[in-house]
This record gives structure tokens, sequence and C-alpha cells, in this order.
């Protein structure tokens, strides 16, 4: 004989299925919403969710990170003792924990901690930057290097952290083997090194130093790398050092381009480097290289083509360097139906002053292959660098002076006349 089920048993039944649902999808969705606020509110995220590791290692980093507020420290350190119950394995609260102790004077105990958060995770952020830091301390720089090296293939936009120790690091032969090693081997990171060395004295020296030895290995100096620190000597007003790294990093090919102009013909090779040929962005006109292809009369040379706006400058110049004399600057150019409504010329000026030290005026209308030059001359002081420039006289951008045509620079040269 089977017994039958009573309509309140069936009753109650439905509605603990129904409570012990209702209860999964709340905890669910406790957790779910904890999940979501466990970054921007990791307190809120810990009262929905008190397992949520994540959200409790936000909650001590803001803890630690507070500027404000001096952090209770035994009480951080106690709550991420607690996490390992739940997550033994999680590298980031073994680097907390390590930083806890540090913070605390234990730093035998905050290096072991941080040494075993990278075994469970080679790239944990926070442990590997204290581990480099700690390399440095101890003048292991070769693993210094090694840390850093591995620190910014995984977190590239943590090059700031690590640049303040590149000048104890590049100051030792060890040091500076292993950064020289990483940049053969392609380091990601080898652009921003020599954009961050560029800014001191000391560290122009290392960064010369590295392109010297880079220059017959298998990774060459890049072109930026080299316009990075010719520009950082330039700032440093190291004039002669900037120029004697623009010589070196020529090619055979480009030597042949030499002169007291770079590229006086306006050859299509051009380069970022200072002393070679700046194109900036300017509206109002467009500036193309050519050996032949889109000159005049099939002739080479750098064509601005105007579009009948106003134009302040012309988006073309060269940092070049004259010794004191007295010289020529000649220019063989071509022009179809040009208006200039303000002049336009070529201006010579020393770097770092207003006036100018020679100005060679371009004509309006339509000719071929006129020579224009002017005589200037370079005093003996004062005028270690100078600026070469292509800008019109124009003060304001007023449509009332609106530049048309096109002119076609076939040949720009400086020459040194005999005294």
């Amino acid at each position: 004989m089977t017994a039958q089920t009573s309509p309140l048993m069936r009753n109650l039944q439905r509605s603990g299925v129904w409570f012990v649902a209702s209860a999964l999808v709340l905890a669910a969705s406790s957790i779910g919403l904890s999940r979501f606020l466990e970054t921007e509110t990791p307190a809120v995220s810990l009262a929905l969710d008190p397992l949520n590791v994540n959200a409790l290692i936000s909650e001590i980093t803001n803890d630690l990170n507070d500027a404000s507020n001096a952090p209770d420290l035994d009480a951080l350190l106690d709550k991420a003792g607690r996490a390992l119950a739940f997550d033994f394995a999680d590298a980031r609260l073994y680097s907390l924990i390590g930083e806890i102790k540090y913070r605390q004077g234990e730093k035998d105990q905050a290096y072991e901690l941080f040494d075993r958060a990278r075994k469970f995770s080679k790239t944990e952020i926070h442990a590997l930057q204290r581990s480099i830091s700690h390399s440095i301390e101890i003048g292991d720089l070769p693993k210094a290097v090694g840390e850093i090296d591995m620190l910014l293939r995984r977190w590239p936009d943590r090059f700031p952290a690590v640049a303040e120790g590149l000048p104890t690091i590049l100051s030792s032969t060890d040091g500076y083997q292993a950064v020289l090693a990483a940049i053969k081997a392609e380091a990601p990171w080898r652009t921003n090194l020599f954009a961050t060395l560029r800014r001191t004295p000391e560290g122009l020296d290392s960064a010369n130093r590295l392109l010297l030895d880079l220059k017959d290995s298998g990774a060459p100096p890049k072109s930026n790398e080299l316009s990075a620190v010719i520009g950082g000597y330039i700032l440093q007003k190291e004039y002669e050092s900037a120029y004697r790294l623009f010589l070196f990093s020529l090619t055979d090919e480009q030597r042949k381009l030499g002169g007291y102009i770079f590229n006086s013909t306006f050859e299509p090779v051009y380069s970022p480097k200072p002393f070679d040929w700046q194109l900036r962005d300017q509206s109002g006109l467009e500036v193309t290289f050519a050996t032949s292809q889109g000159a005049i009369e099939g002739e080479g040379g750098a064509t601005v083509r105007f579009f009948n706006t106003p134009v302040r400058s012309a988006a073309l110049q060269q940092y070049i360097q004259l010794p004191p004399g007295s010289y020529q600057i000649s220019l063989i150019a071509s022009a179809r139906n040009l208006k200039l409504p303000k002049e336009l010329f070529w201006s010579i000026k020393c770097v770092g002053q207003a006036s100018e030290t020679a100005r060679l005026k371009i004509p309006e209308g339509t000719y071929n292959r006129q020579a224009l030059s002017q005589g200037f001359s370079i005093g003996p002081a004062g005028c270690p660098m100078q600026l070469l420039n292509l800008e019109t006289a124009a003060i304001a951008e007023s449509w009332r002076f609106r530049y048309v045509g096109t002119l076609v620079m076939h040949k720009l040269s400086i020459e040194r006349l005999s005294s």
C-alpha cells in the first residue's frame, strides 16, 4: 500500500523548491553584482560577497595607496592573510602581504613573499617592481635588467616606474652590457629608453654610447632613436655633439647628399632627424619631394602647392651648422601662377635668437628654373647652430591674404665665400 502525499505536503514541497531556487538566484545575483563593483567600490562588493578576493585585493590596495590616511597595517595584514584561505595560489595576495611587511620594516620577509608571488605569476606587477628595486640596491644589475625586460614586455606602460633606476644601471659595466644585450634582442622598450635618456647630460652620454655600440650590430639604431638623442643634444645646447651624431647616423648613400644643406636637391629620402628636412603638418598647402615625377618639366625638387587659403608658415625646415664666415644661399626654382599676398622666403636664424641672419625672397608669377641668391655672414660668436626655414610674412591667417599656385624648388644650397 503506497502512502499518498497530502495536498499540504505537496504545497510545502513546492514552496521549498521555490525557496531554494530563489535563494540560488539571489546568491548568484549578489555574486554577479559583487564582481561588477569589485574595482570601483570594493567595500560594497565585499558586503555582497565576503569571499570576493578581487574586491578584497582592491580594498587593501586602495588603503595602502591612500595618502590622506595612514593605513592600519596590522588590520590589512590580517585581512590579506585570511584571504589566502580562499585562494592560496593568488600571487597578488602574497605581493600585498609582502608590501605590508615591507612597510612594517620586515624587508627580508617581504622579499621572500615577493619571490613567492612571482613563483605563482612571473609578471606579478608589484612584486616584480619591488624585486627590480632590490636587485639595483644590492648591485645585481644584470638581474635587474632581466626583470625590467620581463616587466615591460608584460606591462609596457610601466616604463616611468623603472626609469629612475636606469642611470645607476648604465653607470655600471655589467648593467650597461645587460641593457645593450636587451636592446640587441629587440627589447620593445628600447625606444622609450632613448626618449628618457635624452633628458639629461648623463643620460645623453649613455644613449650616445649605446647608439655607437649598436651601429654594426644586428639591431642597428632606429631613425626615431637617433632623432631623439640628436634632439636631446640640441635641447642641452650641445650642438657639436648633435651634428656629429647626425653625421655618424648617415648611410653611405645618404652621405652623398651631404653639404651645408643636407639633401639640397630634395630627394624623397628624408627622415625625422633635425639636420634633415623637417616637414610639419600645415593647412593651406602641400609639400612633396620628387626625383622627377610631379615637378615642372620633369625636374626634381620640393613642390609646394598652395590651396588659395591664408598661410603663416610653409611647413619646411632644417637645422644647419655653419662655422663663422661669409656665405651665399642660392635657390633654383620654377613656379606656375604663383600669387604671394605676403612675402614667401627662406630665412636663416641663429638658434635661440629671433633676428634673421639672412632672407632669400621668392618671387611671384610663372617662371622656369630662375636662379636666386643672397649673401650673408655668420659672426665669430653667439651662433653655433642655425635654423633654415621656409616662411611667409603673414602675421595672422587673414582671408585677405590667400596664397595660390605652385612652386618647385629644384635646388637650395649654401656656399662659403672666400675671404
